[in-house]
């Protein structure tokens, strides 16, 4: 008889090295993420977000929630963007 996988383990054993990458830089979805791995996680987010990520695509990246790591970039101290789209600069005052 076959032995089945562990329960939680779906992946099929053929995995590209760009997903075995991605797998091993995110931790197990829905894992408690504590200690070291929490401040390097942390430290990984505000950096890539730092440089024009946006929330969502740092979750979709990471496999978590938006939710998750919004918390992680504002325990790490970042300053948050405001929403999408494009932002309007001050108005000039004109006179008629």
């Amino acid at each position: 008889m076959a032995r089945r996988p562990a329960r939680g383990d779906h992946e099929s054993p053929e995995r590209t090295s760009h997903e075995e990458a991605r797998v091993a830089e995110t931790l197990k979805k829905g894992s408690r993420v504590t200690g070291a791995a929490r401040e390097k996680l942390a430290a990984d987010l505000k950096k890539k977000y730092d440089s024009g990520a946006s929330i969502r695509a740092l979750a979709e990246e990471t496999g978590r929630s938006y939710g998750f790591v919004h918390r992680m970039l504002s325990e790490s101290g970042v300053t948050l963007r405001g929403r999408g789209g494009a932002t309007r600069g001050k108005k000039t005052a004109t006179t008629s």
